[in-house]
């Protein structure tokens, strides 16, 4: 078997309450998996923890087998974390942006230069390459955000609603990027709440809430065990429906 992209082992996470209680997730090499729940659900100090950016109260996280609680930058090399709000320098451009991040994962100019025009204009950013982030739309700043959280080549992808706000144009350009990783064996890990984007597009869906995962498996799975063909929205309102009454 091989070693999964993800290992998440009793991780909890409290603040004013318990936000993540005891969870154990774990997400294969090379697969885009979908991690849904309400509001509140935990679903975002989940994958803060998971990228490093949150330290846990307790439990393990194991990401292509290393411990990202012991080798934390071992394990930031390579994830990638892409938030609902893109994080961007306005006074720089999508070029000068991307060799400035490629300078922090130490990548060699020539390279930097070379991976920065590939994503750039993958991303549909050429015409806009060398204007400042600062005019843009949200929609462009995601892809830049984006474009910057690939620049070093990592194994696992985690998004916190990346299509939030998106027009339809660049919802389908970010799409086409993400599942175009998940060929070359990437593995995504991608919170939303537009759940017709998880029906189509992750190969397995976990259901947090409550801070724990209630559900799990292929759309067809969860199917099966509420026994009856519906879509995705119904499951997740039944799901979440059946958890808090069990809570």
């Amino acid at each position: 078997m091989s070693t999964p992209a993800l290992a998440i082992s009793t991780l909890s996470k409290s603040f004013d309450r318990k936000v993540v209680d005891a969870l154990d997730l774990t997400v294969r090499a090379g697969e885009f998996y979908a991690l849904l729940g309400p509001n509140g659900a935990g679903k975002t100090t989940i994958l803060r923890m998971v990228a490093g950016l949150l330290q846990p109260d307790a439990g393990d996280i194991s990401i292509f087998g290393i411990d990202a609680r012991r080798d934390p930058l071992a394990a930031k090399r390579i994830v990638a974390w892409v938030s609902d709000e893109p994080m961007v320098y306005d006074r720089l451009t999508p070029l000068e942006y991307l060799e400035f991040v490629a300078g922090l994962w130490q990548i060699d100019a020539a390279t930097a230069q070379a991976k920065a025009n590939e994503l750039i204009d993958w991303l549909g950013l050429s015409p806009h390459a060398n204007e400042l982030c600062g005019g843009f739309s949200k929609g462009m700043l995601q892809k830049v955000a984006l474009a910057g959280a690939l620049v070093h080549d990592p194994r696992l992808i985690i998004l916190d609603e990346p299509l939030t706000g998106l027009d339809a144009g660049s919802a389908r350009q970010v799409k086409d990027v993400l599942l175009g990783k998940v060929r070359d064996g990437v593995t995504v890990i991608m919170t939303t709440h537009i759940l017709e984007v998880a029906e189509r597009m992750a190969e397995r869906i976990g259901v947090i809430a409550g801070g724990q995962l209630i559900a799990e498996g292929t759309l067809g799975e969860l199917r099966a065990r509420i026994g009856k063909q519906s879509s995705l929205e119904d499951i997740f309102l039944d799901l979440v429906a059946h958890g808090a009454a069990a809570a």
